[in-house]
């Protein structure tokens, strides 16, 4: 398909399942958005709004289902990364809306509750939201990765060749979580502007 047409029909159709949502009492329709990956497949979703600009509601849409995603996937490594990371950052925790020492259902629902907060709640709110827990998840990661290189330097070279691969890793993750966070706090503003189309 031509791009142009892809944009404007990825465009057209998070509008409108935002909208549609949005007006809709009923729990069984939010159930369905809400597992629309599971259903539906994250490939057709990714065909459709993966190359959306971040600043756009398709491209942030689909920032918010592959949180979801992401949380549900890998919630006991996450739920491991908050607790490092939640003694430092203790007013983000509020915003995410999420224990101190949280277990891995406590991350599955957090995960739910923001992806279904964006359809039924202020959409800021829920970006919002998004934003600190990914803050929160990057600075778990940053502080585990130089845990991880002050240890190394302890070590036989061998050891602390790969365990300085490992730490790489990990504040590469925290870069891209970095930029992920800044796209939903840049999402909100522009939402609240309504300049997020």
């Amino acid at each position: 398909m031509d791009p142009q047409d892809i944009s404007e029909i990825s465009h057209l159709s998070a509008a409108a399942l935002l909208d549609r949502v949005q007006h809709s009492e009923d729990p069984e329709v939010v159930h369905r958005v809400l597992t629309l990956v599971e259903t539906v497949g994250v490939d057709e979703i990714a065909e459709l709004w993966s190359k959306s600009e971040p600043d756009s509601l398709p491209g942030i849409l689909w920032r918010l289902y592959l949180l979801r995603t992401w949380m549900r996937t890998h919630r006991d490594s996450i739920a491991r990364l908050w607790r490092v990371g939640e003694p430092v950052a203790t007013s983000a925790s509020a915003i995410a809306g999420v224990d101190q020492a949280p277990t891995e259902e406590d991350i599955a629902r957090t995960a739910d509750s923001i992806l279904s907060g964006a359809f039924t709640g202020d959409f800021a709110v829920a970006l919002d939201r998004a934003a600190a827990f990914v803050d929160v998840v990057t600075l778990g990661l940053r502080i585990e990765a130089k845990i991880m290189i002050t240890k190394a330097v302890q070590m036989h070279p061998e050891s602390e060749k790969q365990i300085r691969t490992k730490a790489a890793r990990l504040l590469h993750t925290a870069g891209n979580l970095s930029v992920t966070a800044k796209d939903f706090h840049h999402g909100a503003a522009l939402w609240r502007c309504g300049k997020l189309e």
